[in-house]
């Protein structure tokens, strides 16, 4: 009897070291504390709040305009996985919207963000504020920013890089990859935004 137990729990241990691993069905930062109220200016100048992305799935990454290399490529990346999701699910496309948050207000004023975030994507929304109220976002989302050593005008910032990929009801969802190819980002949006 105990070599049919030890032939049966073997052939249950091999089947399962052949078998793939169960795919996550939950959101990976579902329950996450990420995110929160916030009220920043758009790049079009209007006063915008979290409340103008409810009902719609956001893509939202912290970053800077004159940023030399990192920003701009993380950004061309979300804008086009956000064309790839609209061509693979339109009525999901139309739901999502690319947010690009400035860590720094001093330069990246409305006009500054409009032609940064339009050469990315025709809905993705530019937002800057006070340095308060940028400190006060980038709290609620866990994102480290400070100055770096240069001159006035020259100087660069220092950050976290992530994209969040948030709810309908501005809950986090998963952390977008920044290291792969958009791709890879839109295949992890339709994933989770369901």
């Amino acid at each position: 009897m105990k070599l049919h137990v030890q032939i049966l729990i073997s052939a249950t241990l091999a089947l399962a070291a052949c078998s793939p691993p169960q795919q996550p069905t939950r959101p990976p930062l579902e329950g996450a504390r990420i995110g929160g109220a916030f009220s920043l200016t758009d790049q079009n100048g209007r006063a915008t709040t979290e409340r103008d992305l409810a009902g719609k799935y956001s893509i939202v990454y912290f970053g800077y305009t004159f940023c030399p290399d990192v920003c701009p490529l993380d950004v061309q990346h979300i804008g086009a996985a956000v064309k790839m999701v609209e061509k693979d699910d339109p009525a999901l496309g139309a739901r999502l919207v690319p947010v690009f948050v400035t860590i720094d207000p001093a330069r990246d004023t409305p006009a500054v963000l409009k032609e940064f975030v339009g050469a990315f994507h025709p809905r993705m929304i530019g937002l800057t504020g006070s340095p308060a109220q940028i400190a006060a976002i980038a709290k609620e989302y866990g994102v480290y920013y400070a100055r770096g050593k240069g001159n006035a005008g020259g100087y660069m910032m220092d950050h976290s890089r992530a994209a969040y990929l948030m709810s309908p009801a501005g809950k986090p969802l998963a952390l977008l990859s920044q290291e792969g190819s958009p791709r890879t980002i839109a295949d992890e949006i339709e994933r989770w935004a369901r």
